[in-house]
């Protein structure tokens, strides 16, 4: 059976937010210092965060997933791990039977929609022997983030009310439609997101998974607060946060290393904070 929102803290974080309509930051980390800023974010506007880490980092770095561990079950707000994107079955097997994840996506939406469905099933059912929530993606999200199969050679497939309810049988926890988003950057003209779509999507599932949103890059507060009033629960955030650590350092590389982490980790902080308020989640812990 599939974790039960009293236990599994991911799907406690998003089952509050679904109550009182607000978003959740879920967002990548790359290193130590974004986990430090972003945890010290939630901690200082009193708003719960997942943290997310890619499949990728786990190769890179190893023991990141638990320093990433360690400051979820540290801090003063609810906090959850995710493992964002996991496309190779081994990997998922490993972190299943090893890792401190509380939800991992499994992502098999670079398969054709049968053996999606397929390999998902058996994923979903493994992960939630370990009380592990589960992501899916259905429809297909174009394009490429870091780590990730580019989906960019294969059809972009909306989500359609019979996909959801086929990844509904499969028994995910969350899922992650495709509206109009994409991994990725957008071109000049920007998102373009079929909003009656989300709504329907909202209604026909009925409270029994949450929404993740994913492509969140060039967001605009507005966009993304439109995106939550539509049923979005969990907001997926790379570039729309870290493009200000980015430029940061960029722009200070003449600083001590000392003066880098501290300043760059205070940028980091205050531009999650900053996005906290916007999704309303900043003074509900």
């Amino acid at each position: 059976m599939p974790p039960s929102g009293t236990s599994n803290k991911t799907l406690q974080i998003l089952e509050a937010a679904e109550q009182h309509g607000y978003g959740v930051l879920a967002a990548i980390a790359y290193n130590v210092e974004h986990i430090t800023a972003l945890v010290r974010a939630a901690e200082s506007r009193r708003s719960p965060l997942i943290l997310q880490l890619f499949p990728s980092t786990l190769v890179q770095l190893p023991s990141l997933v638990y320093a990433a561990s360690a400051a979820c079950k540290g801090a003063s707000v609810p906090i959850s791990l995710h493992l964002d994107h996991a496309q190779d079955e081994n990997q998922i097997r490993k972190v299943v039977e090893t890792m401190p994840f509380d939800s991992i996506m499994v992502d098999m939406s670079h398969h054709e929609h049968h053996e999606n469905l397929q390999k998902t099933q058996e994923l979903t059912k493994l992960c939630h022997q370990k009380g592990i929530a589960v992501e899916a993606e259905s429809g297909r999200i174009n394009g490429g983030e870091d780590g990730i199969a580019d989906t960019g050679e294969l059809e972009a497939l909306f989500t359609s009310p019979e996909e959801v309810e086929e990844f509904l049988g499969v028994e995910i926890d969350l899922l992650a439609p495709s509206i109009g988003n994409i991994h990725g950057d957008y071109p000049p003209a920007g998102p373009k997101l079929d909003f009656d779509r989300l709504r329907s999507i909202r209604e026909q599932i009925n409270g029994r998974v949450k929404i993740a949103l994913h492509g969140t890059n060039d967001f605009s507060p507005e966009l993304t607060k439109d995106c939550i009033a539509a049923g979005t629960a969990k907001v997926n955030v790379n570039k729309l946060l870290l493009e200000c650590w980015s430029k940061f350092l960029k722009e200070n590389a003449h600083l001590s290393i000392v003066q880098i982490i501290d300043q760059g980790i205070e940028v980091l902080q205050k531009e999650t904070e900053r996005w906290m308020v916007i999704c309303g989640s900043a003074g509900r812990c």
